[in-house]
């Protein structure tokens, strides 16, 4: 009965939010008349479309897909699990949510609250990174008002001024102030547009992974055949991104001659890939194969699996999500990740158990190597790619040591001691 009820549950948390319909089917990429048909439980929902929806209306998606109780129960989990310096008695969580259903909501509300902020900050942040709009918006708007302070600076110093250059400071005054209000409304209408539009205007790299993520990052037409032309890049606004897709796409048609689906299928366990095995199997780099199972159609995957290719400076190249894994696309990611330390020791096949430190620690099986690109004159610096494969974990125990605690970000990690930390996390307990 729980599941039936998904739909009405939707629509309750798309109205608490404020969005119209047409809005929420816009932004989750589905018709309106086909969110209708959701909300009034005329059509059944799971998989990537409930994660896009519940991410959509900032909600975890078991409030959507289970009862209140069970809802309750969970957040409280949650925040028992994120909760600092403090040891909740689980043991009496059902109880408690029982006997005070209302203060369990109010815990939930605020837990989610919390959960929403940490995704803004993480959010914002990337953005302030790497946005170059943002960024070349707010260099014209501080250097603005530095020649502004440097002219005033002059008109306010005691002495007479000749009349010439009096107005000549006058002039250039006048002209800073119109320049400086002319950027600061471009910068105040950016941000406010932004804040309405379903996609940001991105870099290419961004539009190239959203047109991958969009079509599924699996391309069964370039399976059989090598024409790139059956992709419909012309989606793809600008030249630049375009170009980047090309290649990524021909690397693609590259790894796929070099294991073929067929063959693969034959040979393949998705709860134990063994990429090494795989490499030595079919004669191919390892390199290969880890993108190669990233790419792998969903039924051959007992889950989803991510994918990060970086260069030699920390650059993410290309990024494939996954859920519960989180990594800054641009800027400042955590440098424990396999991926970067791969980096440092080229040619040598990592394998981590990790842990994303966050509300829900997720844990991953990380597959990385680094390895030179191809050299194109004698003499020449080699240039490192890294890659790693990522995998969840599930629920069964798993024997070695203990996992690798990694975080998103210093800005946002809670990890209190780290040798690699670059700057205080504005988490705290008294977030």
């Amino acid at each position: 009965m729980r599941d039936t009820l998904t739909g009405s549950r939707i629509r309750e948390r798309r109205q608490i939010s404020g969005l119209r319909q047409a809005e929420l089917a816009r932004q989750v990429g589905i018709s309106a008349s086909y969110l209708n048909l959701i909300e009034h439980n005329r059509r059944r929902i799971g998989g990537k479309l409930l994660m896009d929806i519940a991410g959509a209306l900032s909600v975890e998606p078991s409030l959507l897909t289970q009862g209140i109780e069970e809802t309750l129960i969970s957040a409280l989990r949650e925040a028992a699990a994120d909760a600092v310096g403090q040891q909740p008695e689980l043991d009496g969580m059902e109880e408690f949510a029982g006997r005070f259903p209302g203060w369990s909501a109010v815990l939930a509300q605020m837990h989610r609250r919390v959960v929403s902020l940490e995704r803004t900050v993480e959010t914002l942040s990337d953005r302030l990174t790497h946005d170059p709009h943002l960024a070349a918006s707010m260099h014209e708007v501080l250097s603005t008002a530095a020649a502004i302070r440097s002219t005033a600076a002059i008109l306010a110093e005691p002495g007479e001024i000749e009349a010439a250059w009096r107005d000549r400071f006058h002039r250039n005054l006048h002209q800073d102030a119109e320049r400086l209000a002319e950027s600061s409304k471009a910068l105040v209408t950016y941000l406010d547009d932004s804040e309405g539009q379903g996609e940001l205007r991105v870099a290419p790299l961004d539009a190239v992974e959203a047109f991958f993520n969009k079509i599924g990052f699996h391309f069964p037409d370039l399976e059989v055949d090598s024409d790139i032309n059956s992709v419909p890049l012309e989606d793809l606004d600008t030249a630049a991104a375009r170009t980047i897709a090309s290649d990524v796409l021909d690397l693609y048609v590259s790894d796929a001659r070099a294991l073929p689906l067929s063959e693969l299928a034959e040979v393949f366990d998705p709860a134990n890939p063994e990429p090494l095995a795989l490499a030595q199997m079919f004669s191919v780099d390892l390199p290969t194969v880890l993108r190669r199972i990233a790419t792998l159609p969903e039924k051959m995957m007992s889950q989803p699996a991510g994918l990060v290719i970086c260069d030699a400076s920390g650059s993410v190249l290309f990024y494939k999500p996954t859920p519960g894994f989180a990594m800054p696309r641009h800027g400042e990611a955590c440098p424990l990740w396999p991926v970067f330390a791969a980096l440092n020791r080229p040619l040598v096949p990592i394998r981590k158990r990790v842990v994303q430190l966050g509300r829900n620690a997720a844990e991953f099986n990380c597959y990385a190597v680094a390895w030179p690109q191809p050299a194109s004159a004698f003499g020449t610096d080699p240039v490192y790619r890294s890659v790693m494969l990522v995998l969840p974990v599930d629920d069964s125990p798993q024997s070695g040591l203990a996992p690798l605690q990694v975080g998103t970000s210093c800005r946002i990690c809670p990890k209190t001691e780290c040798s690699s930390r670059r700057e205080p996390s504005i988490l705290s307990e008294g977030f």
